[in-house]
Formats: C-alpha cells, structure tokens, sequence
C-alpha cells in the first residue's frame, strides 16, 4: 500500500476510486518541471535574442551615420586639396616668376647662383639691408682718396712720363696740389708706411682691407700714421707731393684684390646710389662670395660717430 495512492473522482455517477502507483506519480511531477524549464529558458533566449538585434541594429546605424558624416568629410577634403593644388600650382609659377627675375638681378650684379642654393639663399645674397651695404662699403674701399678733380693718368698701358718706356699703370693718378690731404677708402690696417725706394712711389702707404682687398697711395710729401695702425673710412692718412719717380704733384692711387690691380676708377666712382654698377664693370672679383659673407654679418647700431670722408669730398668724388 505504500508504493500506492488513491486518486478520488465524483461525477454524476458516483464516486470512483483509481490506485496510482508513487513512480508515475513522480514521472509526471518530472515531467512538468522539464516542461517549465523549457519554457523558461526559451522565454530567455528570446529575450536575449531580442536585446541583441536591438544593439545590433544600433549599432548598425551608428556605421551607416559615420559612413555618411566620412563621405561628406571626404568630399570636403578633396575640395579643399582640388584648392590647395591651385595654389600649389600658382605659387610655384610665382615661384618660377620670382627666379627668372632673380637671375636677372644677379646677372647684373655678376653672381652666379650655385646648384643647391635655397631660393632664400640667393634672395639673401642679392637684397642686402641699408645697413649692411653701409658696412660693406665700410670695408672694401670706395671714393676717392683726394677732392676729385680728375685723373692725368689712367690705368692700363702707357708711357711712363719719367722713364719714357712702355709700361702697365696699375693705378690712377688723380690731380692734386701739394700737400692735399688724402683720406682712407676702407677700414683696414696700415701695411706700410714710409719711403719705398724699389718701387718708384717715393713715400708710400699700403692699406691692407678685408676680403684681401689693398689699397696704394704714391709719392706722398708726409705720411700722418705709421705701419700697423688701425684706421678707419675718412682717416687722414697722409698729403699728396711729388717724391719717388714723378713729374709734379699728384697722387697715385691703386685697389688690389689678392694681390691683382683692379681699376681704380670704378671704385673710385662706386657709392649708395649707383651700388650696382660695380658689379657689372668689375669681373676680377667674387662677389657673390663677398656678398654672402656681408649677408651674414650682424650689424650693430654703432654708438660712436665714426670718422668719414669730408662732406666736400663726397660731394666731389661723384
């Protein structure tokens, strides 16, 4: 009886009474909570599966939104290089414009632009500052020597006037009375100064300059400084006279570079306001280098009033 249980059942007819065994009870028990659990878990993974398509088709908006804002920032970045591209394309015709004339600019002033300059290079070679050309004609020697009034003997091939043979002049002899005060073109060191019997000059200074330029002054009557002295643009240096090999009062005068005569005259002639006519009379000298070393020097405002040639000397040495 205990492997048993009774199952009661009234209806119209009456009572029934049906005998269950306790196994089929507990198969039906187990049977209805797999079914629960199934059930369960179902209702689970529909949830699931609900929750993912949402995120999922979140998910997938948020791509479509940023495919659509990366092709708008697309199109505006090729806009923007299609722009860039013109401008590329016009600076470097400007660019080209720019070095053509620049080439004319150091054809004149006879520079010869190096392989792998920088344009801002060349510019920097060819456009000094106020200043800068200032100090350059500070130091390579510029203007006349004496208060111009002419030259009795030019450089180049000529009769000597004292010796009457046929000789190469390497200088100018610029008129002057006696004892005119002569004056120093550049800042430079005094090489020599005294008599110099060899050369013909009588009493002579030789002014050495920077960049290996030199300057001579002959047959002077009285030297005022003395060899290894340092003097500056305008200093008096000496007055003119008649000694050495000569035919009466004057002073010759000579520029050297590395030890080469150039002539004088056009650095005689050479100022601020015809700057660049040197550059296309004289071809002796490098001046492309000269230039990029003056480029590159700082130039200082000068506190002291620095001596120059008289006012009238200026005026007259044009």
């Amino acid at each position: 009886m205990n492997n048993h249980f009774t199952v009661t059942i009234h209806d119209d007819n009456g009572v029934k009474q049906f005998n269950v065994h306790k196994f089929i009870k507990k198969a039906f028990v187990y049977a209805a909570l797999f079914l629960l659990s199934i059930i369960l878990i179902a209702a689970g993974t529909i949830l699931y599966l609900n929750a993912s398509v949402d995120k999922l088709q979140n998910k997938k908006n948020e791509v479509a939104q940023a495919y659509e804002k990366m092709i708008k920032q697309n199109e505006a970045l090729q806009k923007t290089m299609g722009n860039t591209t013109q401008a590329l394309f016009a600076k470097e015709k400007e660019l080209d414009n720019l070095s053509d004339s620049l080439s004319q600019i150091e054809t004149l002033i006879g520079l010869k632009p190096i392989a792998d300059e920088s344009l801002q290079e060349r510019i920097n070679m060819t456009m000094l500052s106020s200043s800068q050309r200032a100090t350059l004609l500070e130091l390579i020697p510029n203007g006349s020597p004496v208060v111009y009034h002419g030259i009795t003997s030019k450089f180049g091939y000529r009769i000597h006037p004292t010796l009457h043979t046929k000789e190469f002049h390497r200088g100018d002899d610029l008129k002057a009375k006696l004892n005119t005060p002569v004056y120093a073109t550049a800042d430079g060191l005094v090489e020599w100064a005294g008599m110099h019997k060899r050369s013909g000059f009588g009493n002579l200074v030789i002014l050495s300059h920077v960049y290996g330029f030199k300057t001579l002054f002959g047959h002077l009557n009285k030297i005022v400084i003395k060899s290894g002295q340092f003097v500056k643009k305008g200093t008096l240096i000496a007055y003119t006279g008649n000694s050495g090999l000569s035919n009466g009062p004057h002073l010759h005068y000579e520029v050297r570079f590395m030890h080469r005569a150039l002539n004088p005259f056009y650095f005689i002639k050479w100022t601020q306001k015809n700057y660049d006519e040197i550059f296309k009379k004289e071809k002796k000298v490098p001046w492309q280098s000269l230039i990029m070393a003056t480029s590159l020097i700082k130039v200082v405002k000068r506190t002291q009033t620095q001596q120059s040639l008289p006012l009238e000397l200026k005026s007259k040495a044009k």
